[in-house]
């Protein structure tokens, strides 16, 4: 059977050693540093290199490209991104649905505003790096664990886990969106925050079968 061949923009190798594995992270987060400096046009590998602290050579040993360089800043910060929420989902397996929804929201924002103009910066190379794909990768790895944490609530879903999981995902992924491209991030951070806490606790609150039953509507868990 053939290997498929290796994309231009993928790294060449994984580090296995933790010399590489610190040389690999300067080189992401010196890749950060020169975008957030010159932008992305002028951003090259010989910059990036210099900044890390590495010949150009050790770069290429890892990232053969540009492409390559933008493409595994993006993939770290959604790994990180994806690795808060599946952390909140497990440490929030049994609570209550609110409890749930407010602590995803929170963690959610944290990972993505941690350095909001890191993620300013990585959103405008999204689409250049085939960002589409990095980021779908994450969300269903991501609704995966927010399906689980759902079901396993103290106060039972009337509505369908999948779905509840996706209109959640959508209000964060909406609002952090809406922040990335606010003129101040960390001004509006607190108030967006709120309200988003607010919209999904309520809407969380509705979907419980409790509060179903006591408005005397039918459980719709069948998806539409």
């Amino acid at each position: 059977m053939r290997k498929r061949p290796q994309s231009t923009s993928e790294p060449r190798k994984t580090p296995v050693q933790a010399r590489s594995t610190a040389s690999v992270e300067a080189i992401l987060m010196a890749t950060i540093q020169v975008l957030l400096k010159v932008g992305k046009e002028s951003l090259t590998t010989t910059r990036v290199a210099a900044r890390a602290g590495v010949s150009v050579g050790t770069l290429y040993q890892y990232f053969p490209n540009k492409s390559a360089l933008l493409r595994a800043a993006l993939q770290r910060h959604l790994d990180e991104v994806g690795s808060a929420l599946e952390t909140v989902c497990r440490e929030q397996a049994g609570s209550s649905l609110e409890t749930m929804a407010a602590a995803l929201v929170t963690r959610f924002l944290q990972a993505k505003m941690k350095d909001p103009k890191a993620s300013v910066a990585l959103y405008s190379v999204s689409s250049d790096v085939d960002g589409a794909r990095i980021v779908r990768e994450m969300s269903q790895k991501a609704h995966r664990s927010i399906v689980s944490m759902l079901a396993s609530s103290k106060n039972e879903l009337a509505r369908d886990p999948q779905r509840v999981a996706a209109m959640l995902q959508a209000a964060m992924a909406g609002v952090s969106r809406r922040l990335l491209e606010s003129a101040s991030p960390e001004g509006d951070y607190e108030s967006l925050h709120d309200e988003l806490v607010f919209l999904v606790c309520t809407y969380l609150r509705g979907c419980s079968q409790s509060n179903q039953i006591e408005l005397g509507l039918q459980p719709t868990s069948t998806p539409i």
